[in-house]
């Protein structure tokens, strides 16, 4: 018999926090998830956005696709291409030295690990995990507090407003920031998690993290020249990688579509000058023409294009793991999991097994409290 009443609460909806969440309701557990932005997704969401001349263009800003090692996450991706939800990438990759302008280790598909996406946007896996059956998402809802509540023996969650949110028999958190200062650089308030609730807490008191600055770009004309679709740069001090979102499965080919990531040193050196506040529309501007100069470097007859727009990712990318064995930081006296690519890997696949990881702790604890009533 499935648990019908437990409640969880699951903060943040990237690839970890919906991964858990589907799997607790899956399990019978009844999950309400909560996340700040407008949709889900995380640094897996889609980037909508329009041309001055009103053309539709989408970009997967964050991870623009994962591989696969585990057999647990090869399973779990296996039943998303079942559902349409994820299909290979088959494309060329390769590297661009910046200091020879040559092209070097361009390979075929085939000789490398698949190189999965989702369809038609990175996010569409999120999309769906976060409305199974036994979900019950919130957007537009950031968590102020978590507070314990010691004789009920439950959480209760308020909302960055004030706003009660309800009680939960346990609580799983995606979000790295809720317990560091960042989360008061960016909202003014205190981090929403005490540290000195579970001793376990104290892997997450320093997380380090690499910034990145992504450039989206479209063009009304193929980048014939370029061999590969999927680029990592060496010898760049601006540019880490680029790759062609429009030859990936399922997207609009009507304009051909980029998406540039900038090296952490050069993500390190804006952030020094201009600080952690939310980018000035001048910033913005400033690294994406210093990015755009990079690409156009290569010497490929690159043409300008249409539509560009820089964007921070300020924390996305962790530099250390924190749960490698346990992959994901858990108290069992609190039924509070933390879950993400920082406990195990800084990739995608590192997240979905960290997320699996979380459910697998609160559905098995949830349960033995559940038939001890």
């Amino acid at each position: 018999m499935q648990n019908p009443v437990a409640k969880v609460a699951v903060v943040g909806s990237g690839i970890s926090g919906s991964v858990c969440a589907a799997t607790l309701a899956r399990n019978g557990i009844s999950v309400t998830l909560f996340d700040s932005a407008r949709g889900p997704g995380g640094r897996m969401s889609q980037r909508r956005e329009i041309s001055e001349d009103g053309r539709e263009l989408l970009f997967d800003h964050g991870a623009p696709y994962f591989t696969v090692t585990n057999p647990d996450v090869l399973s779990v991706v296996t039943e998303w291409e079942s559902r349409g939800l994820v299909a290979e990438w088959k494309s060329n990759f390769g590297s661009f030295d910046c200091f020879t302008n040559k092209f070097v280790n361009t390979e075929h598909q085939e000789r490398e690990s698949k190189k999965y996406v989702g369809v038609p946007g990175m996010n569409s896996i999120c999309k769906a995990l976060c409305h199974e059956p036994g979900v019950d998402s919130k957007f537009n809802m950031g968590i102020g507090k978590f507070e314990w509540l010691e004789h009920e023996n439950l959480w209760s969650l308020i909302g960055l407003d004030g706003q009660h949110l309800g009680h939960f028999k346990g609580v799983v958190a995606s979000d790295k920031n809720i317990a560091l200062p960042r989360f008061t650089a960016i909202t003014g308030q205190p981090p929403p998690l005490d540290l000195s609730l579970a001793p376990e807490l104290v892997k997450l008191h320093d997380i380090p993290i690499y910034p990145c600055f992504a450039l989206m770009l479209a063009f009304n004309e193929p980048l014939s020249l370029v061999p590969a679709k999927g680029l990592s740069f060496t010898n760049s001090k601006v540019l880490s990688r680029a790759q062609c979102e429009s030859s990936k499965p399922g997207r609009s080919s009507t304009s051909e579509r980029w998406v540039l990531h900038s090296t952490t040193e050069y993500a390190k050196d804006v952030i020094a000058q201009s600080g952690l506040e939310k980018p000035s529309k001048e910033t913005l501007s400033k690294v994406g023409n210093e990015m755009l100069q990079e690409f156009l470097s290569t010497g490929l007859s690159i043409p300008q294009p249409f539509f560009m727009k820089a964007h921070r990712w300020g924390s996305a990318f962790p530099a250390a793991s924190i749960a490698k064995e346990e992959k994901c930081v858990w108290s069992e006296k609190k039924k509070l999991a933390i879950c993400g690519d920082f406990c195990l890997s800084p990739n995608v696949e590192g997240a979905i097994l960290s997320g699996l990881a979380a459910a697998s702790k609160l559905k098995g604890l949830i349960s033995t409290l559940y038939y001890n009533l």
